[in-house]
């Protein structure tokens, strides 16, 4: 297939972009490249002659209708967004615009070209999204498809949105359209502000490791090649107007995870201190969620798929890649925010 793939130089968008080449898809990859972006994440694709990339923003419509009419693909996957709850916490106005309107933008552009085409039998329109549309989980049960919507932060109250606004074009004008909510991602090129990259690079650095509140948070982590994996299969496999949670069936508390990380840098990279003694405890983040877990059930019954990486071996994984790849993060660290306590002004 052809395929428009949104956000596409970001952590799990390359990912995506990554994988399809390699299945013998071709790829348009639409990015803004904002400060989280990186065409370094897909560079190893770059020269493919399957590979194309465009700079535009989803809430450009001229700029989408264009690359619509250009590319004519057969799917469009979209993962573009902003992702980061502190952020949110800190500017949700650039949430809205970029997870509703731009949302909004590219599926009007989606249905004009999808109409235009003769409302073709195969095209897909496949959002992306998160388990954390679905709020907080007490210490038991798990999230299915059909647990109620309750987004506690304005990151999640955005991706709320765009996935009813991609439920309704659905229903309204017949869009063919797919949705996955997913659980906590991680794994290479993850930018450096998000969980593990920032304890891996704080731990290297030699500074205090920041946990917030106590460390009890629990979340269910899903390597991000897997989830790839996972998003080419729904994108393949999955029902019109089904949706589909994808977890990694790895629940961990933040402090355990961070344990876990410091404990194979202290094989990989050994120094005189235990990696764990600069953890550090911090205030927690305003509306912090305890718990996130998924039950995948739907996706391993209807469409043969589970995850393929355990939490200590992606972890292992992931470390290794970041001790390998010094040049790629150091490159990330002046940008803006990156390093810095943000979500505090709530």
């Amino acid at each position: 297939m052809k395929l428009l793939v949104t956000g596409g130089a970001g952590f799990i968008g390359s990912a995506v972009v990554r994988r399809a080449i390699a299945q013998g898809h071709s790829v348009v990859n639409l990015d803004a490249l904002t400060y989280a972006a990186c065409l370094d994440n897909v560079a190893e694709v770059a020269e493919n002659p399957a590979y194309t990339f465009e700079h535009a923003n989803i809430c450009d419509r001229a700029a989408l209708d264009r690359i619509f009419a250009q590319h004519k693909p057969d799917a469009v996957m979209h993962l573009a967004a902003e992702s980061h709850v502190d952020r949110s916490i800190d500017g949700p106005g650039t949430f809205i615009e970029t997870n509703i309107t731009g949302t909004f933008c590219l599926l009007e552009a989606a249905r004009s070209y999808w109409q235009t085409q003769g409302k073709p039998d195969g095209f897909r329109f496949h959002h992306i999204s998160t388990d954390e549309v679905f709020g907080s989980l007490g210490s038991t049960g798990k999230f299915t498809e059909d647990t109620p919507y309750d987004p506690r932060s304005p990151y999640s109250a955005s991706k709320a949105a765009s996935d009813h606004l991609v439920r309704a074009w659905g229903e309204t004008y017949g869009l063919p359209v797919l949705l996955t909510n997913c659980s906590n991602n991680y794994g290479p090129y993850h930018f450096p502000e998000k969980l593990v990259p920032v304890v891996i690079l704080r731990a290297l650095a030699g500074e205090k490791i920041p946990v917030y509140g106590k460390g009890e948070n629990v979340r269910d982590w899903l390597f991000v090649e897997d989830h790839a994996d996972a998003l080419l299969t729904v994108l393949q496999k999955g029902a019109v107007g089904r949706s589909y949670n994808i977890g990694g069936e790895n629940e961990a508390r933040n402090i355990d995870l961070v344990k876990m990380i410091c404990a194979i840098l202290d094989e990989k990279r050994p120094k005189d201190t235990p990696y764990a003694a600069q953890i550090s405890f911090v205030a927690d983040r305003p509306g912090h969620d305890l718990r996130y877990a998924i039950d995948p059930s739907r996706m391993v019954k209807e469409l043969g798929w589970h995850p393929s990486v355990t939490l200590s071996q992606g972890l292992e994984k992931t470390v290794q890649w970041y001790l390998d790849n010094e040049a790629w993060w150091r490159a990330l660290q002046s940008r803006k925010g990156v390093g810095q306590r943000l979500g505090v002004n709530a």
